[in-house]
């Protein structure tokens, strides 16, 4: 099993990551050439240093004005890491099927990722899906009318309220 990274090198590798997806300043500094992510938005997952670059530069277009910031400590052990975060950023550029909403958005998420040798080999996002469209005016908020028409839809039936 892999040594696990000290706070320090955790916390540059974190803050290595958060400018890659905010600045588009390159996975290469802390990822290996066969990065391999998912999230809630990739349709497939990623593989490659350019395709994973291509899918956040996706993102800075729909949220120019994309924040990630660290919500808690960085976690390590061994050859995995979590890094828990907040992305901040106004829907104001089209995305695929989703034009700009002027909308701002707050999520709360987290990677999981896998290391070697110091870099991010695989990474996991998670983040509440269902929360971003009720952000961007996609979805009904929770708790209403809306939300049991949709759980109808996709088959959940009724919930008792309480």
């Amino acid at each position: 099993m892999s040594q696990s990274l000290d706070r320090s090198a955790l916390d540059a590798l974190g803050t290595r990551w958060e400018a890659a997806w905010t600045r588009g300043e390159g996975f290469s500094s802390c990822c290996t050439a066969d990065i391999r992510y998912e999230d809630p938005v990739a349709h497939e997952p990623i593989q490659g240093l350019d395709a994973l670059e291509a899918h956040a530069a996706q993102v800075r277009h729909g949220f120019p004005d994309l924040r990630l910031e660290p919500t808690a400590a960085r976690l390590t052990s061994g050859a995995h890491a979590c890094l828990p975060w907040r992305v901040l950023g106004t829907h104001r550029g089209d995305l695929p099927s989703l034009p700009a909403s002027r909308r701002f958005v707050i999520l709360h998420g987290l990677h999981n990722v896998e290391l070697e040798d110091d870099n991010i080999r695989r990474a996991r996002g998670f983040f509440d899906l269902y929360d971003a469209g009720v952000q961007l005016g996609l979805l009904p908020p929770r708790g209403g009318l809306g939300e049991t028409a949709l759980l109808l839809l996709r088959g959940f039936g009724l919930r008792p309220k309480g």
